[in-house]
């Protein structure tokens, strides 16, 4: 049984359980999140489907950041070098229900 959710403009496959790295949320450690934007949901048998009314509940575990990425621009011949890091931050949830219809099916 899994579920696939949009968080951040990314799309996810999440399955109860799942610890998932999302864009930063506002929330803090410990609290629930809910996530409306449900694209699809397999059943019982396999298939898989979108359903009308969905959502993914989660709890937050930590908040950090990612590893440096170098952003490095050049041009040749010009003398012209440029080097800039970034460090792209995130929150890191446990996904604990998927809800359809109304029903749990975690």
């Amino acid at each position: 049984m899994y579920a696939v959710i949009r968080a951040g403009g990314k799309q996810y496959r999440v399955a109860p359980g799942d610890v998932i790295k999302v864009e930063k949320l506002s929330q803090a450690g410990g609290e629930n999140v809910q996530f409306d934007e449900v694209l699809a949901v397999s059943g019982s048998e396999g298939e898989l489907g979108k359903p009308s009314k969905a959502f993914v509940t989660a709890q937050v575990v930590e908040q950090g950041r990612a590893d440096k990425i170098l952003v490095f621009h050049y041009k040749r011949k010009k003398q012209y070098k440029k080097l800039n890091g970034h460090r792209q931050p995130f929150t890191a949830v446990k996904i604990t229900g998927i809800n359809v219809n109304g029903k749990d099916l975690a």
